[in-house]
């Protein structure tokens, strides 16, 4: 007897035709499946969407001509590229999607971006699955920024498996996003849109 426990319960192609109808059927409504798994995304509140703005103006003032902060793409994700993810936003080139539909591939993105929200499986989802998600498809950094916890993560050197390397600063501390990234935060601003 064959186990399945390792394998979807869905093939990614029926899960892309199910969300295409919720988000047809009920406006607002995201799904991602990741490792086998479909979850319903928060739509995000306005401290969330105000922290994605903010951090959309620091990357169009540092480099305005080669990079985009793109919120809210669908990606392939994981090792087979299976899962479908969606971001909070993805960094990379401003034409890098074009043409590619609702779930692109993640060759282009340098940076993908997560900022928690409130529902009960966000440190799973933010914390555990994502990371290992974005590592296994090789995006080079991952920045979560996490509201309850008032931290800044920075995850960068996938393996394959996993980032090496993560560097978490409270609030109020100035971090820099490694290669290819190259891009500094000061994050003081942060502490204005939190709970």
């Amino acid at each position: 007897m064959t186990s399945t426990t390792d394998r979807p319960h869905m093939l990614t192609e029926d899960f892309e035709a199910v969300a295409r109808i919720a988000a047809r059927e009920r406006e607002g409504t995201r799904l991602e499946f990741i490792y086998g798994v479909i979850r319903s995304k928060a739509m995000p509140d306005g401290d969330h969407n105000r922290i994605v703005q903010w951090l959309l103006k620091i990357c169009m003032q540092a480099r305005p001509d080669d990079l985009f902060l793109h919120p809210g793409q669908g990606i392939k994700a994981e090792k087979y590229r299976t899962g479908r993810a969606i971001p909070d936003a993805v960094l990379a080139h401003p034409d890098a999607f074009v043409g590619q539909g609702d779930w692109v591939e993640p060759e282009p993105i340098l940076m993908v971006v997560e900022v928690t929200s409130w529902d009960s499986d966000t440190h799973r989802r933010d914390h555990v699955e994502k990371p290992r998600a974005y590592a296994e498809t090789g995006i080079p950094v991952y920045l979560l920024i996490d509201r309850a916890k008032c931290e800044v993560s920075v995850y960068s050197q996938p393996n394959g498996h996993r980032y090496e390397s993560v560097h978490i600063v409270p609030y109020g501390t100035d971090i820099t996003l490694p290669d290819p990234v190259n891009i500094t935060l000061q994050t003081e601003q942060l502490k204005d849109w939190t709970r």
